[in-house]
């Protein structure tokens, strides 16, 4: 597993820091935004570090596909039922903060619109 040790993201990984975690497997690892946009607000991130969305390739299709089907049941797990958003910021122009490839999903009653 490749890990930055610079990375805020890794060192939540590697439970250096600590985070409210909702759902952790082999390859994710899901807790909740400490800034949340949404009532509720968790990011997913796989654990191998992964700077930004522009640097996946085919090899990187699986990982992708589980983050995005592991959504719809966090949500169910965390009570949201009336629909949800994803989000996936990419690079300084898109509004990557963190450098390490992460999904925010976020739900629950509105209006909680930010961006």
């Amino acid at each position: 597993m490749s890990a930055d040790p610079h990375c805020i993201f890794c060192r939540i990984v590697a439970g250096q820091i600590p985070a409210k975690k909702v759902h952790e497997d082999d390859e994710l690892l899901v807790f909740h935004d400490i800034h949340p946009w949404a009532p509720v607000h968790v990011l997913v991130i796989p654990k191998d570090h992964i700077a930004s969305h522009a640097d996946v390739g085919d090899a990187h299709a699986p990982l992708l596909g589980r983050m995005l089907a592991l959504a719809p049941k966090l949500m169910r797990d965390l009570g949201v039922t009336n629909g949800f958003r994803t989000v996936i910021n990419t690079g300084p122009d898109g509004g990557q903060e963190v450098h390490h490839l992460h999904m925010h999903v976020m739900g629950g009653p509105r209006p909680w619109v930010k961006g």
